[in-house]
């Protein structure tokens, strides 16, 4: 009886297997890794734009406003005489003139 249900099997093409896992790479691709890859490019390109005067929020929560720009950091003043150097791809959001942030 084994060899009959055996023998009886369908030999389909080794190809036809991997047809699920490159669905679901695809899926995994379009639903996860992409929408990441543009968000990471928007705030790249936020980062790159920084200017003096800009008002930021840093993924640490802080809310300050920038006073010098270099390639790699930022100096903030969070308050009046009080500023700190952070580094550019730390800065989380720039708040527009009397808006508030967008990752709120």
């Amino acid at each position: 009886m084994i060899e009959f249900l055996i023998a009886a099997a369908p030999q389909g093409s080794g190809l036809m297997g991997f047809v699920p896992i490159i669905g679901m790479i695809a899926i995994f691709w379009f639903l996860l890794i992409r929408p990441q890859m543009k968000r990471q490019k928007e705030h790249q390109a936020k980062v790159a734009g920084l200017k003096k005067g800009d008002q930021v929020v840093t993924a640490g929560g802080l809310i300050g406003k920038v006073v010098k720009v270099d390639e790699n950091y930022a100096d903030i003043e969070l308050a009046q005489g009080v500023r700190v150097k952070a580094v550019k791809a730390t800065i989380g959001d720039i708040i527009p003139p009397g808006g508030t942030a967008a990752n709120d």
